[in-house]
């Protein structure tokens, strides 16, 4: 998933060196990809764990606990300068033991797909600098499946879909007019924190 990303990036960055003699002021599209941590799924996940062990003495317990992403990808038109209408996606997978007892019984794994539409506030756009704020609302699909090693225990998958958000208060972003690296503080699908690669054309 790691090699998608920059496999990812480094398309977006070769189809818009064709736009580079373009200054900020022109660009009106923008694509991105990111990388997050401590996604609402995640926290989703660790309340939800914590309380089946809760509810079963202790008895039922997840551990070894394997997240990947959160990992999105976003486009915005700008309507104008200041203003950005577009969309992002997220997937974010979960893998975990799931133990009875002591004794490892099962495998639990929780795949997300998020699409929201969004916009994005750039209150500094210079040449080479820019700050932003980002607001995003949609909806999730859960993936479920349960892989158990209990012969009295039928292995099972389920889905199901929720809304779900994501707030960046304040993004950063920084490189040449065409393509740039960003980080962003928030809350939300895509993460607390996440980093990524941006490109304007």
């Amino acid at each position: 998933m790691k090699k998608l990303f920059v496999m990812a990036a480094v398309t977006m960055m070769a189809a818009v060196g064709v736009h580079a003699q373009n200054g900020y002021e022109d660009t009106k599209h923008e694509v991105a990809v990111s990388y997050g941590v401590h996604s609402t799924s995640q926290w989703v996940d660790v309340f939800e764990n914590a309380s089946v062990t809760l509810t079963t003495a202790t008895l039922v317990k997840y551990t070894d606990g394997k997240f990947i992403g959160p990992i999105s990808a976003e486009y915005f038109y700008h309507l104008k300068p200041w203003f950005g209408l577009g969309g992002v996606f997220v997937y974010g997978k979960n893998k975990q033991d799931m133990l009875i007892g002591d004794k490892k019984d099962g495998t639990l794994m929780h795949s997300y797909f998020t699409l929201m539409p969004a916009v994005k506030f750039d209150w500094l756009r210079t040449k080479y600098f820019g700050m932003y704020s980002k607001l995003a609302a949609g909806l999730t699909l859960r993936t479920e499946s349960l892989d158990t090693n209990d012969p009295g225990v039928k292995s099972d998958k389920a889905s199901l879909a929720h809304f779900n958000w994501q707030v960046s208060a304040l993004g950063i972003e920084a490189g040449s007019p065409t393509v740039r690296g960003f980080a962003e503080l928030g809350f939300g699908e895509q993460g607390v924190f996440l980093v990524g690669i941006r490109c304007k054309f």
